[in-house]
């Protein structure tokens, strides 16, 4: 007996289609620990103009000591970073200066085309399935700092970091805000303080005419030292990747996952 063959609904091929998308994704499993002895407001900023992959996680949460956070992103994630933000009040106002350090505009979740934190601010930058199939994954000082942090991965790639509270010895010419006790709650960078006056074309910022590697030497950064010197498994300034201690990758193919700790 002759028995026709069964033939899908219309609407049945773009659902096994995802269904079957969502199969084969690896997203990767990111975990965000709050080791510091206070409260701290993590948030989260996605560059929509490079890619439009974004974390399975809100924009912007409370983290008190000791919380831990555990959510997916997907395994190509592209220009995302992660930060803290310090001393938050946002029913007072729910915009940029909603915190003392790290405020971003939309309030406790940043928006998501302009809310990229207010420096000084300590980043964890990442960039995922990238040049080579990489992982590539950073803890930057260019807009100063605020946090100390440490980036792991679950695979034997090495670790960024800057795990030292550069706030307490901060030189004064680039001391950032103060908390309510009137401690320095961040370390501008030497570009952000804007010490050499005139921030387009800036030995420090490296605009303008010291727009390359090779008119832009770290020797000619103020303040380098500080800030490479505490943390020398960081990115300190624009153009650090020649010292080897800046940007690190993992291999794509090892699926690892990665967790960041404030305050390690």
């Amino acid at each position: 007996m002759y028995l026709p063959k069964p033939r899908l609904l219309p609407f049945a091929s773009p659902l096994i289609a995802l269904l079957f998308c969502n199969l084969v994704r690896a997203d990767k499993t990111f975990t965000v620990k709050n080791n510091c002895a206070f409260t701290i407001w993590p948030a989260i900023y996605t560059d929509l103009n490079v890619a439009a992959a974004v974390p399975n996680q809100p924009r912007g949460w409370e983290a008190p000591a000791g919380n831990i956070s555990t959510f997916t992103v997907p395994d190509d994630w592209k220009s995302g970073r992660i930060w803290g933000r310090t001393d938050c009040k946002f029913g007072q106002d729910p915009g940029a200066t909603s915190c003392i350090t790290g405020g971003c505009n939309g309030g406790l979740e940043c928006d998501p085309h302009t809310g990229t934190g207010v420096p000084p601010v300590t980043l964890a930058e990442w960039t995922l399935q990238g040049d080579g199939n990489r992982d590539f994954y950073d803890v930057s000082l260019v807009d100063g700092f605020n946090l100390p942090m440490e980036i792991k991965t679950s695979a034997a790639c090495h670790s960024a970091s800057c795990p030292v509270d550069l706030n307490a010895n901060c030189p004064a010419e680039i001391a950032g805000p103060k908390s309510a006790s009137g401690k320095v709650a961040g370390c501008k960078s030497a570009c952000l303080a804007n010490l050499d006056g005139n921030q387009g074309d800036s030995g420090n910022c490296c605009s303008g005419s010291h727009n390359t590697p090779e008119t832009c030497p770290p020797g000619n950064v103020q303040f380098y030292d500080y800030f490479k010197g505490a943390c020398k498994d960081s990115y300190a300034y624009a153009y650090d990747e020649s010292s080897g201690t800046a940007l690190w990758t993992c291999d794509s193919g090892l699926k690892t996952d990665f967790t960041l700790t404030f305050c390690p």
